[in-house]
């Protein structure tokens, strides 16, 4: 089975509170319509915090800072599977507006409300993770 090396990132409407966090709506592929934490694919001999920032410009035009490291969580997909390298980032500057060019939807989210939302499973698994936070 393929597994595929991705990032993603948490960010929240504030380091210090953590109210919301920013999740997009993909736009294309097998997850399309779903939510998930924003992030990308890890290119051969890349590192993951590299990762994180250029997958923000391509996708989103954002500058970020990635701030530290939250988790590394493997999952097992029907075809492929993920190894997700999960990092607590912040946007500069904190009120940044996304220019959506493969998500088709933003939201902050608040944490009592991330179940109402459908999130891939490796996703799933970082909300559950965070939520114990």
């Amino acid at each position: 089975m393929k597994t595929i090396k991705v990032v993603a990132a948490v960010i929240c409407d504030s380091i210090k509170e953590k109210k919301r966090i920013f999740a997009t709506a993909r736009g294309y592929g097998e997850f399309k319509g779903q939510w998930e934490f924003p992030g990308g694919k890890i290119n051969q001999g890349e590192k993951p915090e590299d990762a994180l920032v250029r997958e923000f410009q391509e996708e989103l035009q954002f500058s970020i800072q990635v701030e530290k490291k939250i988790t590394t969580l493997k999952h097992g997909y029907t075809n492929f599977s993920v190894t997700l390298h999960a990092y607590l980032c912040k946007l500069i500057p904190e009120n940044q507006s996304p220019i959506l060019h493969f998500a088709s939807d933003y939201r902050w989210i608040k944490s009592e409300d991330f179940r109402a939302y459908a999130f891939p499973a490796a996703n799933r698994r970082l909300i559950n993770l965070l939520i114990k936070l």
